[in-house]
């Protein structure tokens, strides 16, 4: 192991650490929080990004995740919580979690969406003690007032939406996100 990569070591699993010290919100008010974040999440998407106003609306249910913050220095991680809203109701609440390993620095906040098109694939989800998105999956990156066309939406059972970034990551890097359901 050479001494770029060990660097990378401490200071990944220090980042790693480091997000999870971070509050979980057990025993507060943790999901009255999520659920005003995602709300203003709704509205920022709609104000900003029209055509997911119809995705929202086609969608068997919708798992969003108002606030990931991620760090990275050849190892890293991320964290972040959400909730599944199903006709905009909040049904379920989960947390993501993300590693990374590659040649990868930085740190950044975003936020993202995933539509569940059908119901088949939102019953998977689920039904999933663990839900991990495929590795192979595109994310959608809607710029400035953009769209995603209607063709999008007939050929994805799952639609993965990023949004709302902010901070520096230059990444060439595996990468995991996983999805675990949570009492808030």
């Amino acid at each position: 192991m050479t001494s770029i990569s060990r660097r990378g070591l401490v200071l990944g699993g220090g980042a790693m650490l480091g997000l999870a010290a971070c509050d979980t919100g057990v025993g507060k008010n943790g999901a009255e929080v999520i659920d005003a974040r995602i709300d203003a999440t709704r509205e920022y998407l709609a104000r900003n990004f029209p055509g997911t106003t119809d995705l929202t609306q086609r969608a068997a249910g919708i798992l969003y995740f108002p606030l990931m913050t991620e760090a990275a220095i050849g190892f890293g991680g991320g964290y972040g919580r959400g909730a599944l809203r199903i006709n905009n109701v909040s049904v379920d609440y989960y947390s993501a979690a993300r590693g990374s390993y590659g040649l990868q620095i930085g740190a950044q906040q975003y936020a993202h969406a995933i539509f569940f098109m059908t119901e088949e694939a939102l019953g998977e989800f689920r039904r999933a003690p663990a839900w991990s998105l495929a590795a192979d999956a595109r994310f959608a990156v809607p710029d400035q007032g953009g769209s995603i066309g209607k063709d999008v939406m007939e050929r994805m059972p799952v639609i993965p939406l990023v949004f709302g970034q902010s901070g520096f990551m230059a990444s060439a890097a595996i990468a995991g996100i996983k999805y675990t359901r949570i009492i808030p």
